[in-house]
């Protein structure tokens, strides 16, 4: 029996070390089962990790990513460490199912951006460990899974400029944001109004100007007393920090703190002196001061755009809004563009804008107000040929129909929308002044198999623009002329190439046959001749040097009847040689010729 026992014991020791990689240290200790592998030079997570595992350590490894199978079924994981590797991809959904999961430590990687599906699953996490890596980007909802429950959010030494600030807003239990040594430079006034349960807040070494004031910092102030207790005291870091010493900070100076050693970066007479050693006095701001405003034409016709310009300096920098004539605030909109530089763009005027444009820069130290004035020109009436306003129907106008295809002109009855003067690809077109309507703008003109005028105007009861239509028109353009085609340069150029090596060819084909029928001739009055000669047994002599005028240099008989026929035949062949090989090189000369036009035909085509 105690045998048994033990081989069961041997046997359980065997099945669970074949879960612990190789390595790698496992606590098995019944009720937490732990592993670690740091500096094993890991180059992925195991995957033969124990899935019950409620603490894993991978520190000081080569992970390069984080895989979806990595971490599937560890619903019993509580603490992962992914320390000082190498990881710069997370994939989608890596950590779904970790729902027991309280940390996630992953600083000293090569993050470069969080995205929303990352961090899914991750329902109870508290601790989220992000320092050291090169994240330079956050998406909105990154941190939407576990914001009602994380207490501690490291993003220190990384490339943010911007944050989720919704999202930590709202991050209501938080009591350790770390935020230093990134480039953020600007915090969105509110944001830390929730988180009461803060306790330290590090914005070191950023590029913040200035810091909202929060109704938080003012609670700060009364927990910094000597009576409060040191583990409700809220510290808040902003050493290294380009700080603008303003009235903006003044609410900051008035929470007395004597252990920090931060400075002024301007303005000038500020500039690197301690923060807390400046007088309150000294915290000024300069109101804004209009230096420019104008518009870029002094007249304007109905309908058109118009741009308005307003500058202004001061201390802070002034924010510039827009008024108009009757007072209503500009906002951005399809009709007008409100940029941050002050300028006003009006797409489209109305009778509406005509007055005076006010220009308000503000700031902390006041308002400065400058009035731009916009005259407006209305659009003219149409008239007929007797100089009287032409009467308009009220109401929708007719839809009109087009006359006979093909005619040039309409000449339709009682019609509120003419068309003249048809071609292939104009038309002149007559519509009636619609000044019953009050506030028109511009007229449209509209073509879909129909074409229709429209009066654009804006409405009196609502304020809004309104369009009605004034009258519609069918027609039917003329025949388009056809259009001479010109035959393309590269077609002509090799037809003509093609051409000329045709002639050329051709006369090649002449001159063979011209060749090979003067050679037959040739040849066939030489062959008489020898025969001749041979029969009468004549001996032909050289009579200078005794050379053969068929170039034979022996004074021998030409052809005769003895054994030395052999020459004579030889002297034949030789004479029969000479036509072949000079017919041979016209030919050859004239197919490089054809191979020539050939080659350029080809170049051009």
């Amino acid at each position: 029996m105690e045998r048994l026992v033990f081989y069961v014991l041997v046997f359980c020791a065997l099945v669970k070390a074949q879960h612990c990689p190789g390595r790698c240290i496992c606590q098995t200790i019944s009720p937490t089962l732990t592993l670690l592998c740091a500096k094993t030079g890991l180059l992925f997570v195991p995957p033969t990790i124990d899935r019950k595992t409620v603490e894993l350590r991978l520190t000081d490894n080569f992970i390069t990513a984080v895989r979806r199978k990595d971490f599937l079924n560890m619903t019993s994981l509580v603490h992962l460490t992914l320390s000082r590797n190498t990881i710069s991809q997370i994939a989608p959904h890596s950590f779904v199912g970790l729902k027991s999961l309280r940390a996630l430590h992953m600083d000293g990687n090569r993050l470069t951006v969080i995205n929303s599906d990352q961090l899914k699953g991750l329902i109870n996490l508290r601790h989220l460990i992000l320092g050291n890596n090169q994240i330079h980007h956050i998406e909105l909802s990154s941190f939407d899974e576990f914001v009602s429950t994380i207490e501690d959010l490291d993003l220190s030494y990384n490339n943010l400029r911007t944050l989720p600030w919704e999202a930590i807003a709202r991050m209501t239990h938080i009591n350790t944001l770390t935020l230093d040594h990134n480039l953020i430079d600007h915090i969105s006034a509110g944001t830390f109004t929730l988180l009461t349960k803060l306790v330290r807040l590090d914005m070191t070494s950023n590029r913040l100007q200035t810091l909202p004031p929060d109704a938080l910092f003012q609670q700060a102030q009364v927990l910094s007393e000597p009576r409060a207790s040191s583990s409700s005291l809220l510290t808040v870091s902003f050493g290294g920090n380009p700080l603008h010493c303003n009235c903006e900070l003044l609410w900051l100076r008035r929470l007395t703190r004597e252990d920090d050693l931060e400075t002024c970066a301007s303005p000038e007479h500020l500039m690197d002196k301690y923060f807390w050693s400046i007088q309150e006095e000294e915290f000024i701001c300069e109101p804004p001061l209009i230096t420019k405003h104008q518009v870029t034409k002094p007249y304007v016709m109905e309908g058109q755009g118009v741009t308005l310009k307003c500058k202004a300096m001061g201390d802070p920098d002034p924010t510039i809004h827009w008024r108009f004539p009757d007072g209503k605030l500009v906002h951005n909109n399809s009709r007008t563009i409100l940029y941050d530089n002050g300028t006003l763009d009006i797409l489209i005027t109305t009778m509406k804008d005509s007055g005076a444009f006010n220009c308000v820069a503000s700031n902390a130290a006041g308002i400065a107000t400058a009035a731009v004035e916009v005259n407006m020109i209305p659009l003219p009436l149409f008239v007929n040929n007797t100089g009287h306003m032409r009467e308009a129907d009220p109401g929708l106008s007719d839809i009109t129909t087009s006359t006979k295809s093909g005619s040039n002109d309409t000449k339709p009855q009682n019609k509120r929308v003419l068309v003249e003067n048809l071609t292939a690809n104009s038309a002149v077109i007559h519509w009636p002044s619609e000044h019953h309507i009050p506030g028109i703008r511009m007229y449209q003109i509209q073509y879909n198999s129909t074409l229709c005028v429209l009066a654009v105007y804006d409405d009196g009861i609502t304020s809004l623009t309104a369009t009605r239509v004034v009258g519609c028109v069918q027609f039917h353009t003329g025949a388009e002329a056809g259009q001479c085609r010109f035959i393309p340069s590269q077609f002509l150029g090799g037809t003509m190439i093609i051409i000329i090596g045709g002639i050329i060819v051709a006369s090649v084909l002449v001159f063979i046959i011209i060749l090979m029928i003067r050679y037959k001739a040739y040849s066939g009055a030489d062959a008489a001749k020898a025969k001749v000669r041979g029969d009468a047994g004549v001996q032909v002599h050289s009579q200078t040097n005794g050379s053969h005028p068929g170039r034979s240099g022996s004074k021998q008989e030409v052809c005769p009847e003895s054994p030395d026929a052999k020459d004579c035949k030889a002297l034949a062949t030789f004479q029969n040689f000479s036509p072949n090989m000079h017919i041979l090189f016209q030919l050859t000369k004239y197919f490089n010729i054809f191979r020539l036009v050939l080659v350029l035909h080809n170049d051009i085509i």
